[in-house]
């Protein structure tokens, strides 16, 4: 019995031990033909990001019209055309991604009312820019809703609501140029207070011998940094936006349609960069 039980023992072993198989190669297996990326994976998550697919979609709409252009001139009309018919859905996807806009805007307006502000003057713009983005994305909204005919307004009207539009947008964009120039001011203080704390750290060091932990100043410098990289970044930004909100808040403009594309294009670089990093 022990035996015929050992036996039985040694027969289920065998049937339960696994038979190691070596892989054979499948030409269905294309996930290997992709080496793991870390720039793959940033990708993704960037695009999965509304904020990343506008300011990508925002890239192509804009240089494609300095496309236009470099094509017209060449007398290639039909790919001119082409380039066209992928801008004007591409600009329309973006004023649709736009309609939840008003829902952060909301969010923004309880924060800045609901915390210490650096400064009053950047509480006041704060506050005037809110007003002119509460104007102008429910007339944004409107421009779209009645040029596609989907709300039963006239052309004329249509056209001067895009105008109103534009101008509470440029407005904004003014406003911004304040708040950069406030917030570069008070960049400056903080930069030469941190500054005098170091000089009077070093001072007293020489004056005790004995040696001076700066990593709270470095962390310091280090933000610093990082806070006027920010003030350059949006400056640019803003001055691309600041010609084409003043060409679309006239009613008659000759701004020419490729510097629209020179200009957003420099916006839309800028915001790339900014919402890469971010992402």
């Amino acid at each position: 019995m022990v035996a015929a039980s050992k036996q039985e023992v040694d027969s289920a072993e065998q049937v339960h031990t696994p038979v190691l198989r070596k892989e054979s190669p499948s030409i269905l297996a294309l996930g290997k033909l992709f080496p793991k990326s870390e720039t793959l994976d940033h990708t993704v998550r960037f695009l999965n990001q509304v904020r990343g697919t506008d300011k990508t979609l925002m890239v192509v709409q804009y240089f494609s019209k300095i496309f236009v252009w470099y094509f017209l001139k060449r007398g290639r009309e039909s790919t001119a055309q082409r380039i066209k018919n992928l801008s004007g859905p591409i600009s329309d996807f973006r004023v649709l991604l736009r309609y939840y806009g008003l829902l952060p805007l909301i969010q923004w307006m309880q924060y800045v009312d609901s915390t210490p502000s650096s400064s009053p003057l950047l509480l006041l713009i704060d506050r005037l820019q809110n007003i002119c983005n509460l104007i102008y994305y429910p007339l944004e909204h409107i421009y779209w809703l009645g040029a596609h005919e989907v709300i039963p307004i006239s052309m004329e009207k249509t056209n001067k609501i895009a105008i109103w539009s534009c101008r509470f947008w440029a407005a904004y964009v003014v406003l911004q140029f304040a708040h950069l120039a406030e917030e570069y001011r008070l960049y400056k203080v903080r930069l030469q207070s941190t500054r005098a704390n170091i000089k009077a750290a070093d001072a007293k060091a020489r004056e005790t011998g004995e040696p001076v932990d700066k990593t709270e100043y470095k962390r310091e410098l280090a933000a610093l940094k990082a806070e006027k990289k920010g003030i350059l970044i949006n400056t640019v930004i803003n001055t691309g936006y600041l010609p084409l909100t003043v060409h679309w808040s006239l009613e008659k403009s000759s701004f020419p349609d490729v510097g629209v594309g020179i200009f957003g294009g420099i916006a839309a670089l800028a915001q790339f960069y900014v919402a890469w990093k971010s992402s």
